[in-house]
């Protein structure tokens, strides 16, 4: 049964905020005493240091008196906390993700209670050492006989809580549909469909630049460690999150979109970290969020019974030809249309590249064939042809 998380806004008392913050800050520090005993046995004694070692030192620092104040949260957060980090660990060694950083209070926190740790009764959340249940914005209703396995409460960096519900639901499949498409990933126009459409970006950082600039020139202004200095910081948080907000909200209306229109979407398999280190384009890849998009199509398509292929990265979409096959050698970026030199058909380089990316996902899926171009050589007449219109 796929599991599914329910994320709202919550408005804490008083008292649940307080007790809240004391329990998301011993998190913090129960995590990062953790990583620096794991990384100071590594680099003094080459020994590794596992749940099992941390979760033992965890005991006796409730038993030091200068850290008394653990016994005062719920265990449960510490304990997932530490194995959290030994998840990060295990995604560093496995090459996954870089080594694990200290929690810094200004990012705000989280604290993950289980099952032991929570109380689900009349559609109302109680959470460990809490005398009342969260003040929870319901901006849509549990399906009827869910309860939550595990809550994450969290508290982002502009001051707003928000608590996720994790569930397991059975989610009912889509309708099988006759339509499969092709997907193409760009800046200009976010996505190119193999239909012809295009959907552009909407450019959610650029639109907010300037006032990120105007809220991030008063921030530099005031002294550190001043209360100015921390209302002007979560200014500018708050307009991160107005960034964030607008981006997930499309790309989530978008890939649900794809999804419920296509039985088959095929995608490429960017290798976006890699593409971010170009100076000129980072900013407008990242500003994009292609790997989010990718990330929400996956499992999307897993619930509801879509099937989602991946083609190789190094398949040439924009350069192979639709009609012919032919392949040209060079293609700048700034060459939106081009005429093949074998056939003569006029392409839109987009378009014509999600027209490839389907052709390709579709013989991956029917059998696994191989797209990986061939180490032939092309002419680049496309190319010269382009530049002599000029």
């Amino acid at each position: 049964m796929p599991q599914k998380a329910f994320k709202y806004r919550f408005y804490p008392t008083p008292e649940q905020e307080t007790l809240l913050r004391r329990t998301m800050g011993c998190t913090r520090l129960v995590y990062n005493r953790a990583l620096a005993l794991r990384t100071d046995a590594w680099y003094n004694d080459q020994k590794r240091v596992g749940y099992r070692e941390t979760s033992a030192s965890l005991t006796e620092w409730k038993k030091d008196e200068s850290l008394s104040f653990l016994n005062e949260v719920s265990c449960v957060p510490l304990q997932q906390g530490l194995r959290h980090l030994q998840t990060a660990f295990s995604n560093f060694f496995a090459g996954r993700a870089q080594y694990p950083t200290f929690k810094k209070k200004r990012n705000g926190g989280s604290a993950e209670f289980t099952k032991s740790a929570l109380k689900w009764r009349d559609g109302q959340l109680f959470l460990a050492k809490c005398l009342e249940p969260l003040h929870i914005r319901w901006s849509q209703t549990l399906p009827e006989g869910i309860e939550p396995s595990t809550v994450t409460v969290k508290l982002s960096p502009a001051g707003r809580w928000t608590v996720s519900l994790l569930t397991d639901v059975e989610i009912e499949p889509l309708p099988v549909s006759p339509n499969q498409i092709g997907v193409d990933l760009g800046i200009t126009s976010l996505i190119a469909l193999s239909t012809g459409e295009k959907v552009a970006n909407p450019k959610g950082f650029a639109a907010k630049r300037a006032k990120l600039r105007k809220v991030q020139k008063v921030l530099s202004r005031k002294q550190k460690g001043s209360n100015n200095r921390y209302r002007a910081s979560l200014k500018v948080a708050k307009v991160h999150a107005e960034i964030s907000d607008a981006r997930q909200d499309f790309l989530h209306k978008l890939t649900t979109r794809l999804v419920r229109e296509n039985q088959t979407i095929a995608v490429e398999d960017l290798a976006v970290k890699n593409m971010v280190k170009n100076r000129k384009l980072s900013l407008a890849i990242r500003d994009a969020s292609w790997g989010e998009l990718v990330r929400q199509l996956e499992y999307k398509c897993d619930w509801y019974g879509r099937t989602l292929v991946k083609i190789d990265r190094w398949f040439p979409s924009s350069k192979r030809c639709g009609n012919c096959g032919h392949i040209v050698d060079r293609l700048p970026l700034n060459i939106r249309e081009w005429d093949c030199p074998k056939c003569g058909t006029r392409h839109d380089r987009d378009v014509n590249a999600a027209n490839n990316i389907l052709a390709a996902g579709l013989a991956v899926k029917v059998c696994g064939a191989n797209v990986r171009p061939d180490r032939h050589q092309s002419d680049g007449s496309c190319f010269e042809a382009e530049r002599s219109k000029k």
